[in-house]
């Protein structure tokens, strides 16, 4: 009996560790993908602030004439 109970307990705690395991694996991905997004939008971003800089420059230019 008391090497059934063991057992069970062992099962019970392993089946723990796994979904620990499985719930930060997921988590890391989720985590992985945001970043990749946060990365986007600061390409996007950084191209959007470089366009309007290249505008504001070519007005100058054109008031200067």
């Amino acid at each position: 009996m008391k090497l059934t109970l063991a057992l069970l307990a062992a099962f019970l705690l392993a089946g723990c560790g796994v979904e620990t395991a499985s719930t930060a694996a997921t988590a890391g991905t989720l985590k992985k993908q945001e970043i990749e997004q946060g990365r986007k939008t600061m390409d996007q971003m950084q191209g959007r602030i470089a366009g309007s800089l290249d505008q504001g420059q070519e007005r100058l230019q054109r008031a200067d004439r």
